[in-house]
């Protein structure tokens, strides 16, 4: 997260950051980004909140419904971060691809 503000800061972006690890995430925001992303993109599975959980649960994130409710209990396994700019999505922090998408050359 430190680059990401780094980078919208020394590119002269300004933003709001919305901590869903304390301040949660709604089910219409998870919807809201499935439109443009696939849940197996959204949820990190390589994170330790993903490894944790049972297999019966890590089973369920292929049912939007139930993976959406699970996200919604434990918003730690949401791939870090989620970058809203108008109806689009950036998912992860990836300075060349930030720069192409949002600065004009």
């Amino acid at each position: 997260m430190k680059k990401a503000f780094t980078w919208l800061n020394e590119n002269g972006f300004e933003y709001t950051f919305h901590d869903y690890k304390t301040e949660g995430i709604s089910k219409k925001k998870i919807e809201e980004w499935l439109k443009h992303l696939p849940m197996d993109q959204i949820i990190n599975t390589k994170g330790t909140t993903y490894k944790n959980l049972s297999e019966t649960e890590k089973a369920s994130i292929s049912d939007k419904d139930k993976a959406t409710e699970l996200i919604m209990k434990n918003n730690s396994m949401i791939k870090r971060p989620v970058l809203e700019f108008g109806k689009d999505l950036l998912l992860g922090f990836k300075a060349e691809i930030w720069e192409s998408t949002l600065v004009k050359k």
